[in-house]
């Protein structure tokens, strides 16, 4: 299975797992998933870190990539194609990353994998985190 990780979810992968449901932690640590992270994800993490709304215990260049290459993640940049499609949803969520995530999702055919409730609004496949 693919799957295109919120970041929550990958933040929780390594540092709170139990917040995880039992089927989001057997789809995360299957050698049969793919777990797709977009690059809306080290940007969220950086402004939240930078405005003082998430607690690093490093850096957020070190946090990114320790974590990256200990949770075997495909990186998914963000293509204009992207960026154009988060501003044509329908503003049921005016936060950029996870219109960014909808679009991507969308776009790529990949269900979201997220424990935000959000993206009920759209249309969109949402694998539940918990």
């Amino acid at each position: 299975m693919r799957v295109l990780l919120d970041t929550q979810v990958w933040i929780w992968m390594r540092q709170a797992p139990k917040r995880l449901s039992g089927k989001a932690r057997r789809i995360l640590t299957s050698e049969r998933s793919e777990l797709v992270l977009s690059a809306a994800t080290p940007w969220e993490i950086a402004i939240k870190a930078s405005l003082g709304r998430l607690k690093l215990p490093c850096s957020v260049e070190e946090f990114v990539s320790t974590r990256a290459a200990t949770t075997r993640v495909t990186p998914l940049p963000i293509t204009q194609v992207h960026a154009v499609h988060s501003a044509e949803l329908p503003l049921h969520h005016r936060d950029p990353f996870d219109r960014v995530l909808v679009a991507q999702a969308r776009l790529e055919g990949i269900p979201l994998m997220s424990n935000d409730q959000v993206f009920k609004a759209y249309d969109v496949e949402v694998v539940w985190a918990s």
